[in-house]
């Protein structure tokens, strides 16, 4: 799970280019999910962009029908939150999710916070460097990639109206899939 800030092209935005005139931006927020292994963007919210990054992820997990198992969810510590942790278990996917420097066992006992405390037995040991190794951490930058991508598709929104927006969102992760349906470069090793 990945998201960025996006600005808003509207009204005024024409003004502050030519005169300089100064008038707060208004930007929104992209939250998506996407599949690991074929790379589709399952999962899009927009918000504005006070909005955390946490929250969103029941609201992602929800997008995915309940007839798709996920496997995995991967996400930075951000998303280190009980509301995140309990998502995840409720789905019955494995967390790849870091603790926070200074993270506590939680003890409330739900599978979200015993899967939570698990990982934090496991990193300790391990230390935080050699347990993203071990745990896949690092997947996380195919979600990165992809939100790259859709910030080629422009830096900017050109609806006014919110609900617009999300469709105009939603029309670019559609445009994404599509390309990478068209097929993905296979990269190999030379040696």
């Amino acid at each position: 799970m990945d998201s960025t800030g996006i600005k808003v092209e509207g009204e005024g935005e024409w003004l502050r280019r030519k005169h300089g005139a100064s008038k707060r931006r208004v930007w929104r927020k992209i939250h998506i999910g996407i599949d690991e292994e074929t790379l589709e963007i399952r999962a899009v919210e927009v918000t504005s962009g006070n909005a955390g990054d946490a929250p969103m992820l029941p609201e992602l997990l929800k997008q995915i029908g309940l007839d798709r198992q996920i496997a995995t969810v991967t996400a930075d510590g951000a998303y280190d939150t009980r509301a995140c942790h309990d998502a995840i278990a409720d789905r019955g996917a494995a967390e790849i999710i870091p603790p926070r420097r200074n993270a506590r066992p939680w003890k409330r006992d739900s599978a979200g916070a015993r899967a939570r405390n698990e990982i934090l037995r496991a990193s300790k040991p391990l230390g935080r460097a050699l347990w993203r190794n071990w745990s896949g951490s690092h997947r996380r930058s195919r979600v990165e990639t992809k939100m790259n991508c859709v910030k080629l598709l422009g830096q900017r929104l050109m609806s006014r109206d919110f609900d617009r927006q999300v469709a105009e969102v939603q029309i670019r992760a559609a445009v994404l899939n599509r390309f990478t349906a068209l097929g993905i470069p296979l990269t190999v090793a030379m040696g």
